[in-house]
């Protein structure tokens, strides 16, 4: 059984930081992306940013390059989302995912965490 879950969202005001972490089991996830996926109120889901589990390599949407930073931490298990200079339209529940290198941005097939939610003051 797998299982990803969040910790780490609260209120922050604008400009300030907070950092999310995930905690994944159940399966090995070598030729897996893991990631981060957020939902405002009325919005669609949006994909955040990814990081390779097995190389490293990552990926940001535009609206959060320079200010978030994806990282693992193999040895447990473990992904963290580092976010600086976040704004009011940063606000949303952000969920920790895993999926298949090829599709994990586009959520399909992906495994899901529970979310946890950010709250950015103006």
């Amino acid at each position: 059984q797998v299982q990803l879950v969040e910790s780490g969202g609260g209120l922050v005001q604008a400009g300030g930081s907070l950092r999310l972490s995930c905690v994944v089991s159940g399966r090995t996830f070598s030729r897996y992306a893991m990631g981060w996926f957020r939902q405002a109120p009325g919005k669609a889901r949006e994909f955040v940013a990814r990081v390779n589990w097995s190389s490293g390599s990552t990926y940001y949407v535009d609206s959060v390059k320079d200010r978030f930073t994806i990282s693992r931490d193999n040895a447990k298990n473990t992904l963290i989302l580092q976010m600086n200079s976040l704004r009011p339209e940063d606000t949303a529940v952000y969920y920790c995912s895993a999926g298949p290198i090829p599709t994990m941005s586009a959520g399909r097939d992906n495994y899901w965490g529970q979310g946890t939610q950010v709250t950015v003051s103006s």
